[in-house]
C-alpha cells in the first residue's frame, strides 16, 4: 500500500493529462514585414545592386526610346522635338516594303535551320561524351569542344575564310593539284548554310554544359535496374536519359523561341558584302541599314518593336503549353 501511494507521488505525469497540441500558426502570423526583410537580407540586396543598376540603365532605360517608332524621328530634333505620325511607320512594314519582306523570309528560313539542326546538336554531344567510360578523356574532349566560343565572330569569320575563301586552304590546295576550286563564302546559294555551320561549330560545345549538368542529377542506379533487366543502351536512354533531360530542353527551347528572330547581328554583316543583301539581309541588319545607315528611324524602331513583342508572344504561349503537359516551363502561371 505504501508503496503504491509513494509510486502516486513520485511519478505523477503518469496521471497527468496531455498537452494540448499548439494551434499552427496563421499566414498572417507568419508572414515578416517587408522592411524586416530588407533589413534581414541587406547584404544580399547590397551585392545585386551593381547587376540591378546595369540591367536598369542598360536594358530597361532604353525601351523607353520605343517611343521613335511612333515618330519621324530626328535626331537633331530628338524624341520632344519630332513629329508623331501614330502607326505610320508600322503600315509602312505591313503594306509590303519589299526589302523587309525579304528581311523577313532570310530570318525566318536561317530560324528554322538552326532551331532544326543547332538546337538538337548539344543534346547528343552531351550523350556522347557522358558515355565516355574515362573521365580524363571527357574532360580532354569537353575543354577542345568549348574553345571555340570564347573567339569573337570576328575571329570566326576569319578563320572560315582562310580556310574556304578563294584563296583559301582548300581551294589553295584544289589549285595546285590542277582541280576547279569552289566558290563557298561568296556564293549566296550557301550563305544559310555556311553561318548555321558557323554556329554550329563555335557554340555547340558550350551549349552542353547545361545537358552535361541534367546528365549528372539522374540516379544511377536507375541505369543498374535497367540492365539487369536486360535493357539495352538504347533503351536506357529512350527511357531514362530522355525524360531525365526533359525538363531542360524544354526550358531552353522555350528561350530559344524568345530569340527567334535574332540571328546573330555580328556574323551575318561581317559576311554581307560578299553574298549582297538579297541573299543576308534579316532583321537586325535591316534595323541598322535603315536606321542607323539609311537614317529612316522611326521604320527601323517599328520594326525592332515587332521583334520584341513576336519574342514575348513566342515566349508565353510555348510557357502555357508547357504547363499544359506538366512542366514547370520559364515562369509559373
Amino acid at each position: 500500500m505504501s508503496s503504491v501511494s509513494t509510486e502516486s507521488k513520485t511519478s505523477p505525469s503518469k496521471h497527468r493529462a496531455p498537452a494540448p497540441a499548439p494551434s499552427p500558426a496563421t499566414p498572417a502570423a507568419r508572414k515578416i514585414p517587408l522592411w524586416q526583410r530588407i533589413k534581414r537580407d541587406r547584404l544580399l540586396l547590397l551585392f545585386a545592386l551593381p547587376g540591378m543598376a546595369v540591367i536598369l540603365c542598360f536594358h530597361y532605360y532604353p525601351l523607353l526610346g520605343n517611343v521613335i517608332a511612333f515618330q519621324d524621328f530626328q535626331p537633331y530634333l530628338g524624341i520632344t522635338g519630332s513629329d508623331w505620325v501614330g502607326l505610320e511607320n508600322f503600315k509602312i512594314l505591313f503594306d509590303g516594303d519589299p526589302a523587309f519582306l525579304n528581311a523577313l523570309k532570310n530570318t525566318l528560313i536561317i530560324t528554322g535551320l538552326q532551331t532544326v539542326l543547332v538546337f538538337p546538336l548539344p543534346i547528343l554531344l552531351a550523350l556522347l561524351l557522358n558515355s565516355l567510360l574515362s573521365n580524363r578523356l571527357r574532360q580532354i574532349v569537353q575543354s577542345v569542344l568549348y574553345l571555340p566560343h570564347f573567339l569573337s565572330w570576328v575571329i570566326v569569320v576569319a578563320i572560315f575564310q582562310q580556310m574556304l575563301g578563294g584563296s583559301g586552304m582548300i581551294n589553295n590546295f584544289l589549285r595546285a593539284n590542277g582541280m576547279a576550286t569552289l566558290n563557298i563564302i561568296g556564293n549566296a546559294d550557301l550563305f544559310k548554310a555556311l553561318i548555321t555551320s558557323q554556329v554550329i561549330w563555335k557554340d555547340t560545345g558550350w551549349a552542353t554544359i547545361l545537358f552535361l549538368a541534367a546528365l549528372s542529377q539522374i540516379d544511377r542506379s536507375l541505369y543498374e535496374a535497367a540492365s539487369v533487366d536486360g535493357a539495352s543502351r538504347w533503351r536506357q536512354t529512350w527511357h531514362i536519359t530522355l525524360p531525365g533531360l526533359r525538363s531542360i530542353i524544354i526550358l531552353l527551347f522555350i528561350l530559344k523561341l524568345g530569340d527567334s528572330l535574332i540571328v546573330g547581328f555580328e556574323q551575318i554583316i561581317l559576311q554581307q558584302q560578299a553574298v549582297g543583301a538579297q541573299a543576308s539581309e534579316v532583321l537586325d541588319t535591316y534595323v541598322y541599314n535603315n536606321g542607323i545607315i539609311g537614317g529612316d528611324w522611326g521604320v527601323s524602331a517599328a520594326v525592332g518593336l515587332v521583334k520584341g513583342l513576336v519574342g514575348v508572344v513566342l515566349v508565353m504561349a510555348a510557357n502555357k503549353v508547357a504547363h499544359m503537359f506538366g512542366e514547370q516551363g520559364v515562369y509559373q502561371a
